[in-house]
């Protein structure tokens, strides 16, 4: 009930009020069954304005952190993404990636759309990063077409550290959906389910027009904040003139 409330009397109208999305392909998204509609992440504002422009309710996996933080902030947070059906996903430790398995093919066997964003976390450059291989396992193991999006204009808009966004228009492009049933039965063969990711990703690029680096970005965030640290070590051990 309160998903509707804020799709359609809330946050809905008031995301588009703000942002003008262009909306493009919405009729490649399926009228009914279960489906992935897996997308590039470029901005937290990811989250509100797909499901506002689609005609069906969508559940995503989210980080577990949006559910666990500190404070009235905190809790505001949690109860805003549970009330709109969003499932928390910890990402840590051996598990994670089967727990967001379990629960993504959960959504899917009652026949919903289930949206993922295969590069795992934001993008921290505007750029699109290598895709987990966790969207191929779903749609074999589910045997569920996936849909493509591509959010255009929302790193402009709300770039990694900004709280409010810039009031700009963006674009969300929805593409044909893949078919992987020529899979079926394969979703435990690691050279199948990297080329199903890749062909994911590559559906994504082609509606986004983005830059492509073939490394996750968890990993190319983890070496630029450890550079970072590094350059500020080495800048207070600089002598004072």
């Amino acid at each position: 009930m309160f998903y509707y409330l804020l799709k359609y009397v809330v946050l809905g109208p008031l995301l588009r009020l703000l942002f003008r999305p262009r909306i493009e392909g919405l009729e490649h998204v399926p009228e009914s069954g279960a489906a992935i509609v897996a997308g590039n992440h470029l901005s937290f504002s990811d989250h509100f304005l797909m499901p506002a422009v689609l005609k069906r309710r969508i559940t995503f996996l989210a980080k577990a952190e949006y559910f666990t933080g500190p404070g009235i902030k905190g809790r505001l947070t949690a109860a805003f993404f549970r009330s709109a059906g969003q499932i928390p996903v910890d990402r840590s430790g051996k598990e994670a990636g089967q727990a967001a398995i379990r629960e993504g093919l959960g959504v899917l066997g009652k026949g919903e759309l289930l949206g993922i964003y295969p590069e795992g976390t934001r993008s921290h450059d505007g750029r699109l990063y290598k895709g987990k291989v966790g969207v191929a396992v779903m749609a074999l193991r589910a045997g569920v077409p996936v849909v493509p999006c591509a959010m255009i204009g929302t790193f402009e808009a709300q770039p990694p550290g900004r709280v409010v966004p810039r009031l700009r228009p963006v674009a969300i492009r929805f593409g044909e959906p893949l078919d992987f049933s020529r899979y079926a039965g394969m979703e435990n063969e690691k050279a199948i389910l990297r080329a199903v990711t890749d062909e994911i990703m590559y559906a994504i690029l082609s509606l986004s027009g983005q830059e492509y680096v073939d490394r996750y970005a968890a990993d190319v965030k983890a070496e630029q904040a450890a550079a970072d640290a590094a350059r500020e070590r080495r800048f207070r051990r600089l002598p004072l003139r």
